[in-house]
């Protein structure tokens, strides 16, 4: 049995047992004459006065899931707001092909039908979705995998159930691609450590050869330390932050200090850095969480940015007046729309890197989101390829 296998078994199981719950809440209020059935919506109007039984209506109420209730007309008289998101629901109808051939079928034969379905999400909802994350990007919607259950309540009636599995598999997506690129990265310092002790023990004291083999687990155990400190520093930048007089923050002044210790890496690879801003501005902070996501979006900037581009890091006041905001400006390569809507997830690596990005495992951009989210605060991105990008880190002011 798969690691997903038992999760999904057991939500099937749950919505099984709820659905036969709810068909024999339905049959019963209508055979007790509880409920008018030209009259059954979901939302209900004072001219009608209809609505479903106390029975049906607590457990839809209940249920963890997406529950949809379809009439014979093939209209949605009973639908939770999250169907709506999933691409399932629209204008109270169902929208999606395979679903309604599903209802058609139980109408006809009974029985309930089992299927996996994949949709995608609406772009009215994407940036509902972003806003509730505390993160903005211009993107096209991911995709639901969802589970979904069909059965006939009577010859009027069909119940649609969705289990959406979307966070399990993209979280397992994400947490093999770790493993992996985790893995590789471990396994180069063993390789280079095994292949400088052969060299050794054979006593071919070469001196050339042990400098290549030094320097090549010189360079494993960088990629190592640059995966642990990122680690420690996504722990650091979900520390909760107490505002007082003791962590007020002079902001352009930390924003200076982290480009300046960034300037020898920004020279190596032939890229400038400047940084202008109001120096009035002064936010809350601790445990250097404003350091390390000024430092992952600038060093994100410099690592897609070509020899010869710049870097322009800016502190401003918010329109409203009320937070201070840091761009980060630069003239790479951009990011492609498709990717946008995952660059702030843990672990996640997109497929357009470079010499310069390989090393990373993917948190730096992942940091830089949970210390906007820490701060109360927030981070987009504005992006195309071939333009560069601009992220944009917002944080309320101290009082």
């Amino acid at each position: 049995m798969t690691l997903m296998s038992i999760p999904v078994a057991v939500a099937l199981v749950a919505a099984a047992v709820l659905f036969v719950a709810i068909v024999v809440a339905l049959v019963l209020g209508m055979a007790t004459g509880r409920v008018r059935i030209a009259g059954f919506r979901g939302h209900s109007s004072a001219d009608d006065g209809d609505d479903l039984p106390d029975e049906a209506a607590t457990l839809l109420s209940m249920m963890p899931g997406v529950s949809i209730v379809v009439d014979a007309n093939d209209e949605v008289v009973r639908s939770s707001p999250d169907a709506y998101r999933l691409g399932v629901v629209a204008d109270d109808a169902i929208v999606d092909r395979t679903v309604l051939d599903a209802v058609h079928e139980a109408r006809r034969s009974g029985g309930k039908r089992l299927f996996d379905l994949t949709t995608t999400t609406p772009q009215r909802y994407v940036a509902e979705a972003n806003r509730a994350e505390h993160v903005e990007s211009r993107t096209s919607s991911r995709p639901n995998w969802l589970k979904v259950t069909v059965g006939r309540i009577d010859d009027r009636f069909v119940i649609v159930l969705v289990n959406d599995v979307s966070d399990a598999i993209r979280f397992a997506q994400v947490r093999d691609a770790f493993i992996i690129n985790v893995s590789e990265q471990l396994l180069g310092p063993t390789e280079a450590l095994g292949k400088l002790a052969d060299e050794l023990e054979k006593g071919k004291l070469d001196g050339q050869q042990i400098a290549r083999d030094a320097r090549q687990v010189r360079s494993s155990c960088d990629k190592l330390n640059h995966m642990v400190s990122d680690l420690l520093l996504l722990i650091r930048a979900q520390e909760p932050i107490t505002p007082s007089s003791a962590n007020r923050l002079p902001l352009l002044d930390q924003v200076r200090e982290t480009v300046e210790r960034l300037q020898p890496q920004a020279d190596r690879f032939g890229v400038g850095l400047t940084v202008s801003g109001n120096a009035d501005l002064v936010v809350n902070d601790e445990g250097g969480q404003i350091d390390s996501a000024v430092t992952k979006l600038v060093e994100n900037a410099i690592g897609y940015s070509p020899e010869g581009g710049a870097v322009g890091v800016s502190v401003t006041r918010s329109k409203g007046g009320d937070s201070a905001v840091i761009r980060v400006i630069d003239h790479g390569a951009g990011i492609d729309k498709k990717a946008q809507s995952r660059i702030f997830e843990r672990f996640y690596r997109g497929a357009d890197q470079n010499a310069r990005t390989a090393d990373g495992v993917g948190l730096g951009l992942a940091i830089a989101k949970h210390v906007a989210l820490t701060h109360h605060g927030d981070i987009t991105v504005w992006s195309a390829p071939g333009q560069g990008s601009t992220f944009s880190l917002t944080l309320p002011l101290a009082q």
